[in-house]
């Protein structure tokens, strides 16, 4: 019984698009089987089959989302930030590790000396004397400095735990080849079986919210966060060009992808996106 569902399963991961499109197939096979007189006994075989395949696709989703964020965790309290810091500390000179915090650092106690001369004026604050001022700022200054200090090692640590994440994803994969098959067959089936209206809404939707290089604003605040968790450098060029460039790539390879698989597979909900699309 179990050779027969793993048999069953990698059929169905393998199962390739003919030139008959899958609506129509579909229509012959359940006719086919409404003239079987095994019909009950195969679907209820395939009932189980469908029930395995969702239960151990769930659990591989579970264990490719969970075990990398978990190790990523552990390592960073146990093993990176005990390590990191000790290093950090020891090296209490390096503040900064790229020219972008060093101006929000500079720009931020711009803003503080600008606002406590403000407060000074309106009588807000009552500093009688330029030591006060000076003090104020060293204060603040300091403040500045152990938040980017902290923040460029956490940045380390970013790249570190991260890393070790990637090597435990990509190695899940590696080891458990089949039971991506079985995930990737479950993904196809249930995404074949939606209706069209359900296909095109899902393409609209994804589309606008991440092909959409018509929204470059929403990009930009993306990629700083990705630099930022990083450490990377903020280069407003790089920014723009990828903004200017990446989504439009991505835009045409998910048409071709329409053109090319979409429109043979069902051609329906293609024209069904066509229309709300309109």
């Amino acid at each position: 019984m179990k050779y027969w569902n793993l048999r069953k399963i990698n059929q169905l991961a393998l199962d390739k698009t003919g030139i008959i499109p899958r609506s129509i197939s579909k229509l012959f096979e359940k006719f086919k089987q409404e003239l079987n007189p095994n019909a009950e006994i195969e679907a209820l075989e395939e009932f189980k089959v469908a029930r395995y395949q969702t239960l151990a696709s769930i659990k591989y989703i579970l264990v490719l989302v969970i075990s990398p964020i978990l190790i990523n965790q552990i390592s960073k309290i146990f093993i990176l930030n005990p390590v990191i810091n000790y290093l950090w500390n020891q090296n209490s000179e390096y503040i900064f590790i790229n020219q972008s915090q060093e101006e929000r650092a500079f720009a931020e106690l711009q803003r503080f000396e600008e606002k406590l001369h403000f407060d000074i004026l309106i009588g807000k604050l009552n500093f009688q004397s330029s030591n006060m001022i000076q003090k104020k700022m060293t204060e603040k200054a300091l403040n500045i400095a152990y938040v980017y200090a902290h923040e460029s090692s956490n940045a380390i640590k970013n790249i570190l735990a991260d890393s070790i994440s990637i090597v435990i994803f990509v190695a899940i994969l590696i080891i458990n080849k089949r039971q991506f098959s079985i995930l990737k067959s479950f993904i196809n089936e249930y995404i074949y079986g939606l209706s069209d209206t359900a296909k095109a809404f899902l393409i609209i939707l994804f589309t606008d919210i991440f092909v959409g290089f018509h929204s470059p604003h929403g990009w930009e605040i993306v990629i700083e966060a990705i630099l930022r968790h990083f450490g990377l450098p903020e280069n407003r060029d790089f920014i723009f060009i990828f903004i200017s460039t990446f989504p439009v790539i991505l835009d045409t390879i998910f048409k071709y992808w329409i053109f090319r698989y979409l429109n043979r597979i069902s051609p329906s909900a293609v024209a069904t996106y066509h229309n709300m699309n309109e």
